[in-house]
């Protein structure tokens, strides 16, 4: 097996004060496609949330994304690291990368030492509360919505956030894989936490995807386009 450089970054952080915040991802920069397997060994072995491959094939580049445990759909930490490695490490020349995925094409662009990047937005709809989220989450949410991969528990105030204790164990054995939890933010539009112990992660640290489904739905709430969001993990991260 040829020698991968592996490429260590933190996305969404809270800031250039705050070293070791945000989402780390591993970014594996390839020439051609290793057996899915070895992806997925490597990811193992890394033992991040995500590690993401990436192949060249000239004006765009193919991007994947492992969990320790199983491949995903979509990662928005993982997508906006890889970026930064295409536009530091290779012979990048333009100011924005797009990335052809399992989730359609993504689209990265540099503006001085900043990257910002085009997400999907995914729809969600109301749902009444399951009893097993409640009895999983240790507390009861003043609403709650399902999309087709997450539930998204709704409640008043940053401190319920704060002081969850799930019971993994009763996250991963509900019908679907991530488990999103909101509120309004104090110093920030809205917080959340996002748990997916069925995809090997039982806290994710900041959470582009779960992002992708709270955007909508604040905005809408909120009647505004521009948000400010903080994920109440304890590594902790700004999006």
């Amino acid at each position: 097996m040829p020698v991968i450089p592996v490429y260590q970054l933190d996305a969404f952080t809270l800031g250039p004060d705050c070293p070791f915040s945000g989402n780390p991802a591993a970014v594996c920069l390839l020439d051609s496609w290793l057996d899915d397997g070895v992806m997925q060994a490597i990811a193992a072995a890394n033992n991040l949330s995500e590690t993401a491959f990436c192949v060249a094939t000239g004006p765009t580049h193919d991007l994947r994304w492992f969990t320790p445990r199983i491949e995903v759909p979509l990662c928005g930490h993982a997508t906006m690291a890889t970026a930064w490695a295409v536009f530091e490490r290779t012979a990048h020349e333009s100011d924005s990368v797009t990335f052809q995925t399992k989730s359609g094409p993504l689209t990265v662009t540099r503006s001085g030492d900043r990257l910002s990047m085009d997400f999907p937005a995914l729809a969600t709809r109301p749902h009444a509360v399951p009893d097993p989220l409640v009895k999983a989450l240790g507390a009861i949410p003043v609403s709650c919505r399902r999309g087709d991969t997450d539930y998204v528990a709704i409640f008043d105030s940053e401190d319920d956030i704060r002081g969850l204790n799930p019971d993994f164990a009763g996250i991963a054995a509900l019908d679907r894989p991530g488990m999103i939890a909101t509120a309004p933010g104090r110093a920030c539009d809205f917080v959340s936490r996002y748990f997916a112990p069925a995809k090997g992660v039982d806290e994710d640290p900041v959470t582009g995807r779960a992002h992708c489904v709270l955007a909508p739905y604040w905005s809408a709430r909120l009647k505004r386009q521009k948000l400010d969001a903080t994920q109440l993990s304890a590594r902790g991260g700004a999006v």
